[in-house]
Formats: structure tokens, C-alpha cells, sequence
């Protein structure tokens, strides 16, 4: 116990012997530098100093007291700095700086705090230590180049004078995020897109580098990058917008070069953005002028094609008038060996070159050409070749032989048209006017033209495109002397018949003289009237034209006028904003259904006047197109029963029958933009037809045996004409699809000896605008049947009764056997009278029965009720016995006629005569089939 007691007084007494020399040993304070400034990278611990960090410290270990002149810690002091100072030798004093959280440029780029350094004290407790004085740290923070240029707006736009160099178009700009000079600085600057007349410099102006031109291109889009100054790229690229703007030039602004129009859209704008610069220039008045070109369509325009007959009855011109150059036909083969003009569009255009001519048939020839006649023609004619005395004749009527006289002509001599008329002798011997001469610009211009010559003896008048024209010069002549040569009407050139030669004697070859080289069309006579003025302007009239859209909206200064064909409109006005809004109402428009397609070319010319002058500033002119698509062509079918069967007896009735009462015509379009999503649809179209052939497949229609027509009633309120020849019938005029269908179903095909015909073939086609669309080829086969077997049936209206005793009458059948004996002429007589007795009784039944039972009918125009039997009774033939003695009572008189070319049929005193008959004949007959019904219904098949 002892022994611990003096060992604890010991270490105690050691201890403070210790602790007293660490007091008397530990006098000096650590040192270090007064400043330190270090460099740390971002995202980094580690920091750069310099001075490096060292505490020093005088005193020195004594003894076991090791603690003296050691360095135990660095302690900083600072708001928030994100550092610690470590002590990595406590010897030698050295130490580092390291963050102890993140370190970002972007957030802080520099840092200063105090920084101290503590020695260990006496002891390791670290008792009674010593702080070095305070020092400054400075730490800048280095910048990583983590963050690519971006640009300050997403796109750049800015605008140009043409032909001029700029420094500088604009400037572009770029920032980078990064906080140090080095990669927050935009070096340089880059135009990505290839090819431009552009360059940029390193601080991003845009200048051209060649001079711009408006007409060769009107805007720019280039792209353009950035690089910091790190040689980072900017992460995305900026489109800068150039547009090039003409220089300040007057001239209209805002056109566009081409309009399409689509068919059936009515009126379209042509320039609804179009203005008129005047680059601040003064003006009284401005006077624009639009021209609608469109020579090359047609006849001068976009104008209807239809034949020129269906035109004079749409135009409401009186009816008599000869078509001279009809479309080639069966029925009009003179116009066969003409050249045709076929790229027209359909329009019936003959060219003459010089070598061509028709002799007109004198069946077609219009007849007394009195004091009052018209004649009219469409003319396209350039400067006469050859010699210039060389007369080109369009239409010429001389002698066919010996004299050639020239009795009426019209013809063209050196640009002069002259119209020859040479009237006929009369009492008085006297000179009259002979030749008129007019001399105008549109004879030899190349365009085509109307023309028509109205005369009213002596007075002669010209029409050209609807103006009239007084003749220049009037040259007198003597009449021409009656006598019994026949004259010839040709077209294209003047007939020279056959006659004697002075010189020679000798009898001349009959030849065309004073050929025509141009072209024609539509060329008519109308003998006995002249044609109207409204009649003639409708003719001409063009199909499309310029028009104006809300004439109500126009200014009260603003003037304007067209033209008779409304091709050219003239807008004048003094205030240039009433201009630009009149000029944005200009449209075009085309009333056809189905208008031509092509380009029509349009040409403006302005005029501007200024205050005190005439004219100040020159204008361009303006050169558009207007393209014209091409309609939905109509697909026009004639559907119906293809195969008739028919008894023959019913062929040699008064009414005959009618092949195509099932016949329907129509129309449709096949269209692309299907509302359905289909690739396209088929729509039912309505519009016109303008002709309708009937014509035979085999042999011609004999007419003293057969005949194809149709009654004129069939066609009254229509505009419907008919024709028919040996080869068929022809329906012509513009009128609906369903007056078509109408009119033919009214055709009756009649045969008054159809003995030796089994079947007749007919094909029928229809036209609209004149063959530019042709429906399909409908065939209709027509078989006859010439014997059927008689098969009783029960007929109680002539059946006898049943208290009355059957009396059988022989059937009187003529027979050419030589063996058999003619009866006694009494007897022959009797049993005649007899047949005849009851045949008047069975006829007096039956009319009181058809009488009863004829307001429960539906009856038409013809006895159909027999046909559609026949059609539906699958040729099972019904005859009364009664009916069959009398046809054949009725065939036995006419085998013994001894007239074969006259067939009657005689039944009950009454006849029907198969033979031509005169209207009241007709009429008469008609009303005698009607109300006898039986005579066409109840005969024997």
C-alpha cells in the first residue's frame, strides 16, 4: 500500500514537471505566410497554392516533450467557403487545401477566407497551444468547357435592295454559359448551307457577297453555326431568312404569272393581290388595260361547237337557211374530199390551200335568191400569195356550161372582200349595182372573223364580228340575160364550165378557177330575209371572256368598259387606291360546260399621267396565262331491248312500228376526288345533245317499199329538226338528253311489202358539241315473222249463242290447181253475201265492245297496245276464227288485185292504202285506225 502511494506521488510529481517545462518550452507562436493564392479546377478537390501551405514553429522538442514546435491543424474562417486545410506533417508543418463541397465557375469563380495554423500545445491533449496569425487565401476557380454555344434568337430575318453590296445585312449572336474568357467567348462564326452569295465574320455580320437580283430569285434561307472560343460547336444551327427586294421600279406588284381554272367554277379571280408601286411618284390618273388573248381557240375564242344550224336555232334565227359546208355525210358528200381542221376542238373548220373546192348539188342550192337574202361565214385569211391580182373566191354560183357567167359570188382580192351580185333581166335595161367593195384590216390579219352580208337590193351591208360596215366602192353593170343554162354553186373556187375557145375553137376543159387559201366555216344561205342584229351578235358570240366581280364595291371614280366580245376591259381612275382595288376584281370566265382546255394568254398596259403631262412614268406591261384544265369528259350510252320481234303485217299498218320505244340515253362522269375515299366515282351528268343518227346495217331503205320517219308533232317544243335519207334518220339540234330520248321513241319504221324481209338492223349514235363526245354504237335487230298458226280461243263477243244453231262458213282461198272447178258464179255470189253478212254483224259487236272498254285505255299517239301484246305474250299468237275468214277473205282479193304495185286491204268497204298520202289523208286515216283499233290490233299474224 505504501509502496503504491509512493509510486502514484511520482507520476504526479512527474507530470507537472512535464507540463511546467511544456511551459516553459512552448514559447513561440506558429508561422506562416500573410497570403496565399491558389487554383482549383471546377468539379475538382484538390487546390493549387502558392505559397504551398507550411506552418513553422520555433520551439523545439526537450527531453520526452514532444509536442513542442509541432503543427496540429489549420483552421479557416469564412462565410460559407467550401474548404478544409489538412495538415499532412505535423514535423515539418506542411499541409493542404482541398474543397470539401462542389465547386462550380458557373456559381462563384473566386474565393477568399482567413486560414490559421495551431501547433500542438503542451501535450497531446492539446493543451495550451498557439495560433499562427491570420493569412488571406485567395482561390480562383478554373472553367471547364462544358457548355456549347446557343443563339440568342431561334431564326434571323432581314431584307434587301437588289443590286447593291451591303457590309454588313445583319448580325447574328451567340453566348456560351461557361464562365471563363476562354469558352464563354464566341470565336467564330459559320454559314453552313453551300452555294449562297452570303459570308459571316467572327462577330457574326452577314454581308453578300455578289449582287442580288428580285427576278432571279426573291429570298434566301442560309444556316449559320458558332464556335466558342474552346473550338466547341454550337448545339444547334440557326436559319437566317434573306428576302431580296427589288429595286423601288413603278410597275404592278403581286401577280402571279399563271391562274388555273377549273370548268364550271364560274368566275375566278385574276389578281387578287395585285397593286400598282408608284414609288411615291405623283399621278393625275392611271388607265389600265386588261387583254384577254385567245386567238389561237377555235374560231378566235372559246365559243360553242355545235353544227351551224343547232346555233341559229339556239340564237333564235328564223329557220330556211342552207348550210353550205356541212360536217360530211351520207346525205352531204360534197364537204367529203375537204381538208378539215381537226385540232380545233371539234369546231367544223374546212382549210383551203389553194388546191381545194366543192361543187354544191343543186338539190342544196338555196332558190330564188330575191331582193332580200344573207350570207354568212366565218373567215380566217392572211395576204393573198402569188400575184397579187390573183381573185380568191369563198363561194361562186356561174353557168355549168357554155357562157360562164358569174352570177353571185364573194370572193377576196387583195384584201378586199367584194360581194358580185348580177341580177337578172328585167323590163327595164338599165345599169344597177353589181360589185360592193370593202377594204378592212381584218380580211388579211390571220384571226378568224364573222362575217355576214345582209342585202336588201340595192342596199348591201356587211357585218364583221358584229359592227356593220358600209362598202367603200359600188360598181354598176348590166343585167344578165335570161336563159336555159344551168348554173353551178361552188365553194372554195369559181366553176368555169366547158366552152368555146375564140382563138383556137376549140371546146375548153371545165376547171375550178380563183382558188380561196384560208380557212371556213360555217358558211349558210338564207334566201328571202336578212339576219338581225341580236341574231348576228349572239352568233359570234364568245363563250368566254374578262368580267368584273362586285361592281357594286368599285369606287364612284373608277370608269371601265369591254369590248363587244369582252376580251379587253379598260379601268381608268384617278386614285391609285380605287386602281389597285379594281384591278383585284378583274376575273375570267368560261360559260361552257365543256370549255376548251389550253392557256389563254393575258397582257396588261398601263398608262399613268401626272399633273400637267400626258405621260410620266412608263409602266411594264404584264404577261400572265390563264390555263384552262381539262373538263370530266361525259360518257354519253344509249341502252334499251337490242332485239325486237315483230309480226309483218303490223310493218304494212298505217303507223308501221316503232323499234326503240325502250331506248334510254344516258350521261355520266367518272371523277377522281370520290368524297368516299375511292380512287374515283361515277356521277350521272346532265347536259345537251346536238344530233341523233338512225342508220341502216345492210341494205339502204328502199322507198317504194319502206320508209324511216318521224312525225313532225313529235318534235314540236323541242329544238329539234329532222332529216332522213335512204341511208337513215337524222335528229339535230341542241336540246336535253331526255327530248332526245323522246324524239326517238317517236321513230316508225314502216314496210308495205315486207314479204321477202326476215330482220332489219339499225344503229344508232348521238353527239354532243358537235361529235367532240360520241356515245356508244347501240344496235337494234329487228326479225319479222310472216306466218303464224291460227289458235282458238274464247271470244264471247264473237262467239254465237248458245240458242242459236253454229253455222260454219267455208274460207274462201283462191287456188291455182288446174284440176279443181270453179264454181258457178249464183252460188259464188250467195256464198259471198252471205260471209260479208256476218262479217258486218261480228263487226258491229266488236266496236260496241272496243267503244265500252276505250276510256279504261291508255292510249298514246299510236296503237301500242298491240305491240307491247305482242312483246310480252312470248309470240304465242291468239286469233279469233271469226277474224281469220275475214283476213283471209281480205288476202284472197288482194292475191286476185291485178294492181301489185298498190296493196289495199278491204275490210267491211272500208280501205287503208299503203301508198304516199297527202296530210289530210293522214290525218284522216289516223283518226280512222283510232277509233277502228281492231284494223291494226285484231289482225291475223
Amino acid at each position: 500500500m505504501k509502496k503504491n502511494i509512493r509510486h502514484c506521488s511520482a507520476s504526479a510529481s512527474q507530470f507537472l514537471l512535464v507540463f511546467d517545462l511544456n511551459v516553459l518550452f512552448n514559447k513561440h507562436k506558429p508561422w506562416i505566410e500573410t497570403s496565399y493564392h491558389g487554383v482549383i479546377t471546377e468539379n475538382m478537390d484538390t487546390v493549387l497554392l502558392d505559397p504551398p501551405l507550411v506552418a513553422l514553429d520555433k520551439d523545439a522538442p526537450v527531453f520526452e516533450i514532444v509536442f513542442v514546435g509541432e503543427i496540429c491543424a489549420f483552421k479557416i474562417y469564412g462565410q460559407d467557403a467550401p474548404f478544409e486545410a489538412v495538415v499532412l506533417n505535423r514535423t515539418s508543418g506542411e499541409g493542404v487545401l482541398r474543397a470539401s463541397g462542389q465547386v462550380d465557375c458557373e456559381l462563384q469563380k473566386e474565393y477568399t477566407f482567413i486560414i490559421q495554423a495551431y501547433d500542438c500545445g503542451a501535450g497531446p491533449d492539446g493543451a495550451e497551444w498557439k495560433k499562427s496569425h491570420k493569412a488571406v487565401v485567395h482561390i480562383q476557380v478554373d472553367d471547364v468547357n462544358e457548355f456549347s454555344p446557343t443563339f440568342r434568337e431561334q431564326q434571323y430575318k432581314a431584307s434587301v435592295t437588289e443590286g447593291k453590296i451591303y457590309d454588313s445585312i445583319l448580325q447574328v449572336e451567340a453566348w456560351d454559359q461557361d464562365c471563363s474568357p476562354q469558352y464563354s467567348q464566341i470565336c467564330n462564326y459559320e454559314i453552313v448551307t453551300a452555294g449562297t452569295p452570303f459570308a459571316i465574320d467572327r462577330n457574326g455580320n452577314i454581308r453578300n457577297t455578289e449582287h442580288l437580283s428580285y427576278e432571279k430569285q426573291q429570298s434566301y434561307k442560309i444556316m449559320v453555326t458558332a464556335f466558342d472560343c474552346g473550338q466547341k460547336r454550337a448545339s444547334e444551327d440557326v436559319a437566317v431568312h434573306i428576302d431580296v427586294k427589288p429595286v423601288c421600279k413603278p410597275g404592278w406588284q403581286g401577280w402571279m404569272r399563271r391562274v388555273d381554272y377549273e370548268p364550271g367554277t364560274g368566275s375566278r379571280q385574276l389578281f387578287p393581290k395585285m397593286h400598282l408601286e408608284m414609288c411615291g411618284g405623283p399621278l393625275s390618273g392611271v388607265k389600265a388595260m386588261v387583254e384577254l388573248q385567245t386567238n389561237h381557240i377555235g374560231k378566235g375564242c372559246d365559243r360553242e361547237t355545235y353544227s351551224e344550224k343547232s346555233l341559229q336555232k339556239l340564237c333564235g334565227a328564223a329557220s330556211g337557211s342552207t348550210d353550205i359546208l356541212p360536217a360530211p355525210s351520207p346525205s352531204s358528200n360534197w364537204t367529203a374530199s375537204l381538208l378539215t381542221d381537226s385540232g380545233r376542238d371539234s369546231d367544223l373548220i374546212y382549210r383551203f390551200d389553194g388546191r381545194q373546192a366543192a361543187n354544191i348539188p343543186g338539190h342544196v342550192v338555196p332558190q330564188n335568191l330575191t331582193d332580200q337574202f344573207t350570207i354568212a361565214t366565218w373567215m380566217k385569211h392572211g395576204p393573198s400569195p402569188g400575184l397579187r391580182a390573183e381573185k380568191e373566191t369563198l363561194l361562186c354560183n356561174s353557168d355549168k356550161t357554155e357562157m360562164n357567167r358569174h352570177h353571185y359570188s364573194l370572193y377576196v382580192h387583195n384584201c378586199r372582200l367584194v360581194f358580185l351580185l348580177r341580177r337578172d333581166f328585167s323590163q327595164v335595161d338599165t345599169f344597177r349595182p353589181a360589185e360592193f367593195h370593202w377594204k378592212l384590216e381584218q380580211i388579211c390579219d390571220k384571226e378568224w372573223h364573222y362575217y355576214v352580208i345582209n342585202v336588201e337590193f340595192p342596199a348591201v351591208t356587211l357585218f364583221v364580228d358584229g359592227v356593220t360596215f358600209e362598202p367603200y366602192l359600188v360598181t354598176d353593170d348590166w343585167p344578165i340575160h335570161a336563159s336555159n343554162i344551168d348554173t353551178q354553186l361552188t365553194v372554195g373556187a369559181c366553176w368555169q364550165g366547158p366552152y368555146n375557145e375564140v382563138e383556137t375553137g376549140k371546146e375548153s376543159t371545165p376547171r375550178f378557177t380563183q382558188y380561196f387559201h384560208g380557212s371556213l366555216s360555217g358558211l349558210t344561205i338564207r334566201p328571202g330575209r336578212i339576219e338581225t342584229q341580236k341574231v348576228i351578235s349572239c352568233l359570234q358570240a364568245c363563250k368566254e371572256g374578262l368580267d368584273i366581280n362586285s361592281l357594286e364595291s368599285l369606287a364612284k371614280d373608277i370608269k371601265f368598259h369591254f369590248n363587244p366580245a369582252q376580251s379587253v376591259l379598260v379601268v381608268e381612275g384617278e386614285d391609285l387606291d380605287s386602281i389597285n382595288s379594281a384591278m383585284t376584281k378583274v376575273s375570267y370566265i368560261n360559260s361552257r360546260q365543256f370549255p376548251t382546255p389550253g392557256i389563254r394568254k393575258l397582257h396588261i398596259t398601263t398608262t399613268v399621267q401626272c399633273f400637267g403631262e400626258d405621260s410620266c412614268l412608263s409602266i411594264p406591261d404584264v404577261k400572265a396565262v390563264v390555263m384552262v384544265m381539262p373538263p370530266s369528259e361525259p360518257r354519253i350510252t344509249i341502252s334499251g331491248s337490242k332485239r325486237l320481234v315483230r309480226p309483218a303485217s303490223d310493218l304494212r299498218s298505217q303507223l308501221g312500228v316503232a323499234p326503240f320505244k325502250e331506248v334510254h340515253i344516258t350521261s355520266t362522269v367518272i371523277r377522281g376526288d370520290s368524297p368516299s375515299g375511292s380512287e374515283s366515282s361515277v356521277t350521272e351528268l346532265m347536259h345537251n345533245l346536238d344530233y341523233c343518227d338512225v342508220l341502216l346495217i345492210g341494205d339502204e331503205l328502199n322507198p317504194e317499199r319502206e320508209s324511216l320517219e318521224i312525225h313532225h308533232s313529235a318534235l314540236l317544243g323541242k329544238h329539234l329538226d329532222a332529216t332522213n335519207s335512204t341511208s337513215g334518220l337524222s335528229i339535230y339540234g341542241v336540246d336535253s338528253m331526255a327530248h332526245y330520248e323522246q324524239a326517238l321513241r317517236q321513230i316508225r319504221y314502216r314496210n308495205w311489202r315486207p314479204a321477202t324481209l326476215s330482220e332489219r338492223k339499225f344503229r344508232v349514235t348521238c353527239s354532243e358539241l358537235n361529235g367532240r363526245y360520241i356515245s356508244n354504237e347501240f344496235i337494234l335487230e329487228m326479225s319479222l315473222l310472216h306466218h303464224s298458226a291460227p289458235v282458238e280461243h274464247a271470244n264471247h263477243m264473237a262467239a254465237p249463242s248458245q240458242f242459236m244453231r253454229p253455222v260454219h262458213h267455208p274460207l274462201m282461198i283462191h287456188s291455182f290447181n288446174s284440176h279443181m272447178t270453179a264454181p258457178p258464179a249464183a252460188t259464188v255470189v250467195i256464198v259471198v253475201c252471205i260471209a260479208a253478212l256476218v262479217v258486218i254483224v261480228v263487226i258491229g259487236v266488236y266496236r260496241i265492245h272496243a267503244t265500252h272498254q276505250e276510256s279504261s285505255r291508255e292510249d298514246e299517239d299510236e296503237p301500242k297496245d298491240c305491240e307491247m301484246d305482242w312483246d310480252n305474250s312470248g309470240l304465242t299468237i291468239i286469233v279469233n276464227p271469226m277474224e281469220v275468214s275475214v283476213s283471209m277473205a281480205g288476202e284472197a282479193n288482194e292475191e286476185c288485185s291485178d294492181e301489185d304495185d298498190e296493196e289495199e286491204v278491204q275490210v267491211a268497204g272500208l280501205t287503208s292504202t299503203d301508198s304516199d298520202n297527202t296530210d289530210e289523208d293522214e290525218k284522216e286515216e289516223t283518226s280512222r285506225v283510232t277509233k277502228l283499233k281492231w284494223d291494226s290490233c285484231s289482225g291475223t299474224y
